[in-house]
């Protein structure tokens, strides 16, 4: 086995029990082992996918280009990066739906922040790093990493939806109807002053640290 084809291998496992565990498995398992035995299996069962993924990725070496990226595109990756940090900071503020869900009594507040963008940021931002490297990192090995993220955000995000649609009825379907799976969807929103100065230093940051010259930093150096 090439150490290409041992990428998709491992990237395929990663992102398969990912799924499988987080939604038509989880329920049993959970039944199974406890919540705590099913947090440590699935922690164990994504190590043991994940860190292959990328002890083979690394012995794949680098790869010839399948097209050399243009400016344009450079640029688009970092605006994609930018927004990607921007949503992935902001994700970790309260999210008002989730403190209320459980709640059958409780009014669930209007979305803010990165929330009235995307109901999913955390996820987005996932998937958003995933497009920007596949824009300017041709590199078989590291598309198919980077196509495995884009694919398990989208698709987590989706069961995640379906779940909870499926545990609190109207509820999540309230929720749904006052936010957006697509960024933006509904219309541009302002991701709050948090998030837009904590994604700026983030992506500043990462750019920086990166291995080659990306973001503003490869025009500025």
């Amino acid at each position: 086995m090439t150490a290409t084809a041992a990428v998709a291998l491992f990237a395929a496992l990663f992102v398969g029990t990912h799924l499988l565990m987080s939604h038509p498995l989880r329920a049993p398992l959970v039944a199974r082992l406890g919540p705590r035995g099913f947090q440590a299996a699935y922690s164990a069962v994504s190590f043991a996918t994940f860190i292959p993924m990328i002890i083979a990725r690394r012995n794949t070496g680098p790869q010839p280009w399948l097209w050399q990226p243009g400016e344009a595109l450079w640029w688009t990756a970092a605006v994609l990066m930018l927004a990607a940090s921007v949503l992935l900071v902001g994700s970790f503020v309260r999210n008002p739906a989730m403190v209320t869900m459980q709640q059958h009594d409780a009014v669930i507040g209007q979305p803010s922040g990165v929330f009235r963008i995307t109901r999913h940021p955390m996820m987005w931002s996932f998937a958003l790093w995933a497009l920007a490297h596949l824009l300017v990192q041709p590199e078989p090995a590291a598309m198919i990493i980077a196509v495995a993220v884009l694919v398990l955000a989208l698709a987590g995000s989706a069961g995640q939806d379906a779940k909870k649609r499926q545990q609190l009825g109207d509820r999540w379907r309230e929720w749904v109807a006052r936010t957006s799976f697509v960024p933006f969807a509904r219309g541009v929103a302002f991701p709050g002053w948090f998030a837009l100065a904590g994604g700026v230093l983030l992506f500043t940051g990462a750019t920086w640290l990166h291995p080659i010259p990306v973001g503003v930093w490869r025009w500025l150096l």
